[in-house]
């Protein structure tokens, strides 16, 4: 049968179509650095940022110079949280629901304050050194991260608002790291030392399931899919700066998606080093990584729950290794200052063998992320 030039044109714009499906596929985001802010001042080392979706406010924990509060939208310094200097703040949970942040301090205390007024209530004593906490919606309870003793470490479990500790959670664990809530009551941690993934019952105040996690050495960031059910890590690796200072065989900085389920590793890619945070929006099907070492941001596509594909590496700077995404403009804000690692003092050589531990006066930067 003699094919019409309206068919031919059907057919044509047809596979037209599929072939530009195909090249969407594989498009390129164009993740670029759409702005830098510099707060003057004093800098010391940093660690979590944290951002207040209703006031626009990026709270910074920047340790030794305190919590420090940076607007988005004006890109202006607003304060420092009082009490956090001196406490050493290494970021803020935010609960909204009860206009409440908290500064996590590595004195050992915490300190929380009004999300809408910046005000600080009185600090709040639980041990003599924490690093992080946690928060699950469910519960209405926060994990607070204690430093570790020679068995583990013995996570505190706090009632919220009113932050009266509730008990303990033992785990065996000396590194225990970034968590997230699954929305059913738990909280699912990355263990670094021991290359795995714990699921902790917030409601009973226990381990419900430990997940070791192979092919992901130092287990260290966490973010979670609740749709798909899929947790994704970043993995520091013992390579290729971290095999100087650690023993054993040696392994690469890899992602990983672990089923939250089964606790099966199902993919595992290759990435930069020095990976600190992990972040997923549902929206754009993007997994993020901040990998502070290698100066990386990676981005990973869900293609579906079981299958990913890497979508570019943008270059970022030494010490992005920290970041928080709005959920509506998409903007990532991430933090970073130029610094030496000076070899008369000590080195955090667990991370890498050239770890900053001087950092210049006027030079902690503030950096925006887009399309």
């Amino acid at each position: 049968m003699p094919i019409t030039l309206r068919a031919a044109a059907r057919t044509t714009s047809a596979a037209c179509l599929a072939a530009l499906a195909s090249l969407s596929a594989y498009a390129f985001d164009g993740w670029h650095l759409l702005q830098s802010t510099a707060i003057a001042g004093h800098s010391t080392a940093w660690d979590y940022v944290s951002l207040d979706t209703g006031s626009n406010n990026l709270f910074i924990g920047h340790r030794k110079t305190g919590l420090q509060v940076f607007n988005v939208e004006s890109q202006k310094f607003v304060k420092v949280i009082e009490g956090t200097t001196v406490a050493s703040s290494n970021g803020a949970v935010l609960i909204p629901e009860f206009d409440l942040g908290i500064s996590t301090n590595e004195n050992g205390t915490l300190t929380p304050f009004s999300l809408k007024t910046l005000e600080a209530k009185p600090s709040i004593a639980l041990g003599e050194e924490l690093d992080s906490a946690h928060y699950d919606p469910v519960t209405k309870r926060l994990l607070v991260n204690m430093a570790a003793d020679k068995d583990g470490v013995g996570l505190l479990v706090l009632e919220v608002p009113s932050l009266k500790t509730l008990g303990t959670i033992r785990l065996s664990t000396k590194k225990p790291e970034h968590a997230q809530a699954d929305g059913k009551g738990n909280l699912l941690m990355a263990s670094r030392d021991e290359d795995m993934v714990y699921r902790i019952d917030m409601r009973d105040m226990k381990v419900s399931a430990r997940w070791p996690a192979p092919g992901c050495a130092q287990t260290n960031g966490l973010a979670f899919d609740a749709a798909s059910q899929r947790i994704f890590l970043g993995c520091r690796g013992t390579a290729p700066v971290a095999a100087l200072t650690t023993p054993g065989p040696v392994t690469k900085p890899a992602f990983a998606v672990m089923n939250a389920q089964t606790g099966a590793v199902i993919y595992t890619q290759e990435m930069a080093g020095g990976n600190d945070t992990v972040v997923f929006d549902a929206d754009l099907k993007r997994v993020f990584l901040a990998n502070g070492v290698n100066s990386q941001l990676a981005v990973f596509e869900q293609v579906d729950a079981d299958h990913y594909k890497a979508v570019e590496s943008l270059g970022t700077a030494n010490g992005v290794r920290t970041m928080a995404m709005h959920p509506v403009s998409k903007k990532i804000y991430a933090v970073t200052s130029e610094g030496s690692a000076d070899y008369g003092k000590k080195i955090t050589t667990s991370v890498s063998p050239y770890y900053a531990n001087v950092f210049f006066p006027d030079r902690f930067t503030v950096l925006t992320y887009g399309k």
